[in-house]
């Protein structure tokens, strides 16, 4: 990747080597962002950047006279419509101003309608019963509205929007002649803010909500697959390798991670068609991944105790059950991550091909674990219990696996991912 380097010569016109090199790459930032692996602080410094040049560009209808003259103190929606809804990802910016742009429509048609009917009524009680009324009734039902989940998921701020602007509008209706031309003058305003805000979102080192998604879903298999051959490696450790001690952080995040892609995935909805995410991608698919995801993470969280119980079996009977532990363990590690894989290269994963057959045999031959003797005589303190809890956790993820790889291939075929 080449890079641009500034030299600043002295005031003789020489260049000197104690002048520092600046350097900057917008080609590097841009495959960065293209491959999803910009570095988390270059993305919030470009973020910041964006966020500075909409507002510059806003508030040139402040600056600038004859774009003042048009506007007048009206542009000051335009900065707040900015500040409001410019957000990290272009679908987020794109949800918050659409639902902006809703709400205030139908909220400023609704007030100017309901303010010029109250205008109708004669006498000042009846014209101000008349408005609190129609305040009521909008303001209930638009909250009311809020608390329906497919509503507050995907269209809470517009409801939220419709009850502010309704208000405005219709209080502001009883005493102002011009409620018509205020209403449009404003809404007008807060075009121009969203329309800046769409022009730098989209135009400028666009993020992308569902790449992100797209991304996150794929690295959860790689994280899971580290912790369960951390789990194989600490169980199975002797007692000159003690010390080495699973780190679950990463299992925290997998199950912590459900807010965050329902997020995703409701902005990702909203992202114009962009690289090979089309209009009708299956996002919901990947909101089923994260959650059998999550319940894997959860069995692998569970073998804590097993790791950290203070019955433990004597290491002459894990060393009987190793190897095929180890087997199964690693074939589990090797599975997850061609799972990750296939949804990161956007390539078929052929579970019923390649996955099933080698997932089928993982249960035979946990089920066929030979138990020693002295495993008999080992339940009476407890090492048999602790053993058979550590197989049954290795099937559980096995099962749970299984259904993974069926979901993968699922999203793989809605998705119309490229056959291996």
């Amino acid at each position: 990747m080449s890079s641009t380097i500034v030299t600043i010569p002295n005031g003789d016109g020489i260049v000197s080597n104690k002048n520092k090199k600046f350097q900057f790459s917008l080609r590097s930032i841009g495959s960065s962002l293209v491959e999803g692996k910009c570095k988390p602080d270059m993305i919030k410094v470009i973020h910041s950047v964006k966020v500075g040049i909409a507002l510059v560009l806003v508030s040139l209808f402040y600056l600038l006279d004859p774009l003042y003259e048009e506007v007048g103190d009206n542009a000051m929606w335009a900065i707040m419509t900015v500040v409001v809804i410019f957000e990290f990802s272009a679908g987020a910016t794109l949800s918050k101003g659409i639902n902006r742009g809703i709400g205030t429509m139908l909220g400023g048609g609704l007030g100017c309608l309901a303010a010029i009917l109250a205008d109708e009524v004669h006498g000042r009680i009846s014209s101000a019963i008349a408005v609190s009324t129609s305040v009521f009734i909008f303001a209930a039902a638009a909250t009311y509205s809020r608390l329906v989940p497919s509503i507050k998921r995907r269209y809470d701020y517009g409801a939220m929007i419709f009850i502010l602007t309704f208000n405005l509008v219709v209080v502001s209706g009883v005493r102002a002649d011009e409620v018509m031309k205020l209403a449009r003058d404003r809404l007008s305003t807060i075009g121009m803010g969203f329309a800046v805000c769409i022009f730098t979102s989209l135009l400028v080192f666009p993020m992308w909500a569902s790449d992100e998604l797209h991304h996150s879903a794929a690295t959860k298999f790689e994280k899971l697959a580290c912790c369960i051959e951390g789990c194989l490696e600490q169980y199975f450790q002797t007692v000159d390798e003690k010390g080495k001690t699973v780190d679950f952080t990463t299992c925290m995040t997998v199950l912590h991670s459900k807010s965050n892609d329902q997020s995703l995935a409701n902005f990702a909805r909203w992202e114009p068609w962009h690289g090979k995410f089309g209009f009708s991608y299956p996002w919901e698919k990947y909101l089923e991944i994260g959650e059998d995801l999550r319940e894997l993470a959860v069995t692998i969280f569970s073998m804590k105790g097993c790791l950290q119980s203070p019955t433990q079996a004597t290491s002459t009977l894990k060393q009987s059950i190793k190897e095929p532990c180890e087997l199964v363990g690693l074939s589990l590690a090797w599975t997850l991550r061609e799972l990750g894989e296939s949804i990161t290269i956007m390539k078929k994963c052929r579970a019923k091909v390649l996955i099933f057959p080698k997932l089928q045999p993982m249960k035979l031959e946990l089920s066929r674990v030979p138990f020693p003797s002295k495993v008999g005589e080992a339940s009476e303190n407890g090492e048999g219990v602790a053993i058979a809890s550590f197989l049954f956790q290795l099937m559980e993820m096995v099962e749970k696996i299984e259904v993974l790889a069926q979901k993968v291939e699922e999203l793989g075929e809605l998705a119309g991912f490229e056959t291996k």
